[in-house]
C-alpha cells in the first residue's frame, strides 16, 4: 500500500512537470512575441530534425495546448503508475518514435507542431496492453480509455476536419507507436495472475493416487469383526480477515 501511494505520487509528479514546461514555453512565447514553431518537426528536411524532440511541446495556442494537457497528464500518470521502470522507456520511445515516423513520411512543406501524437501513442498502448495482458486493472483502464478519449480516432482521417490545419499524421504515427510497444512491452507490468492446484491435488490427478490423508483406515477387530473408521481431516476458520500557426503549420 505504501509503495502504491509513493509511485502514484512520482508519477503525477513527473507528468505534472511535463505539461508544466508546455505551458511555461507557451506562455513564454505570448509574452515574448517569439514564435518557436522554427523548433517544429519539417518532414524530410534537416532543419526539421530537430522537432522530432521538441515539437511535442510547442503547441498553436492556449486552445491548443489545453486540449493536449489533459490527456497527456492522465495517460502518462497511468503508465508511469502500472509500469514502473519500463514506463521511462516507454515513454521515449513513443515521443521518439512518433517524431521519427512523422519527419519520414508526413507532408514535407509544413511544420508539425504539438503533443497529440504522444497522447495518441500513450491512448493506443493502453489499449491495447489492457486487451493483450486480460489483467483486470489494465481492462479497466483500457475501457476508460475509450470512454474518455474513444472520439480521437476520427483524428486520423483528415476529411472529417478539412477547415483545420490537423496534423492528422501525428495521430496516425502515435496510434502505430503505441500498438508496436503494447506487443513489445507484453511481458512487463501487471500480468494475468495464473492459479495452480495445490501439490496434493495435483498429485491425485496426475497418478491417480488418493493421499494418504483421505485413505480410509481399516483396522481389523477381535472375533474376526472389522471396523472402518475414517480419517477426518480438521478445518479451522480464519476469522481475520493537436490549428495552425504562422506562417504554415499543423497541429497535432
Amino acid at each position: 500500500m505504501q509503495d502504491d501511494k509513493r509511485r502514484l505520487t512520482v508519477s503525477v509528479a513527473v507528468f505534472t512537470l511535463i505539461v508544466a514546461i508546455m505551458w511555461v514555453i507557451k506562455l513564454t512565447e505570448m509574452m515574448s512575441g517569439v514564435s518557436f514553431a522554427f523548433l517544429g518537426l519539417l518532414p524530410l528536411k534537416a532543419k526539421g530534425l530537430p522537432g522530432i524532440l521538441f515539437s511535442p511541446l510547442l503547441h498553436a495556442d492556449l486552445a491548443h495546448l489545453s486540449a493536449n494537457s489533459a490527456p497527456l497528464f492522465v495517460l502518462g500518470s497511468a503508465l508511469m503508475y502500472y509500469y514502473k521502470k519500463e514506463a521511462i522507456r516507454i515513454f521515449i520511445y513513443s515521443w521518439l518514435l512518433t517524431g521519427l515516423w512523422v519527419w519520414l513520411f508526413a507532408r514535407g512543406d509544413h511544420y508539425h507542431i504539438g503533443a497529440s501524437g504522444v497522447v495518441y501513442a500513450l491512448a493506443a498502448f493502453h489499449f491495447v496492453s489492457g486487451i493483450i495482458r486480460r489483467e483486470p486493472r489494465l481492462m479497466a483502464f483500457s475501457l476508460l480509455v475509450i470512454f474518455l478519449y474513444g472520439s480521437m480516432v476520427w483524428g486520423i482521417f483528415p476529411d472529417f476536419f478539412p477547415e483545420r490545419n490537423i496534423s492528422w499524421e501525428s495521430h496516425l504515427m502515435g496510434i502505430i507507436a503505441g500498438v508496436l510497444l503494447a506487443y513489445v512491452y507484453r511481458n512487463s507490468g501487471p500480468q494475468k495472475k495464473v492459479y495452480e492446484w495445490p501439490e496434493d491435488e495435483a498429485e491425485e490427478e496426475e497418478t491417480g493416487t488418493t493421499p494418504y490423508w483421505a485413505q480410509e483406515d481399516k483396522t481389523t477387530m477381535p472375533f474376526g469383526s472389522s471396523s472402518t473408521s475414517t480419517a477426518v481431516e480438521q478445518q479451522s476458520t480464519d476469522t481475520t480477515g493537436d490549428q495552425k500557426e504562422s506562417p504554415k503549420g499543423f497541429t497535432g
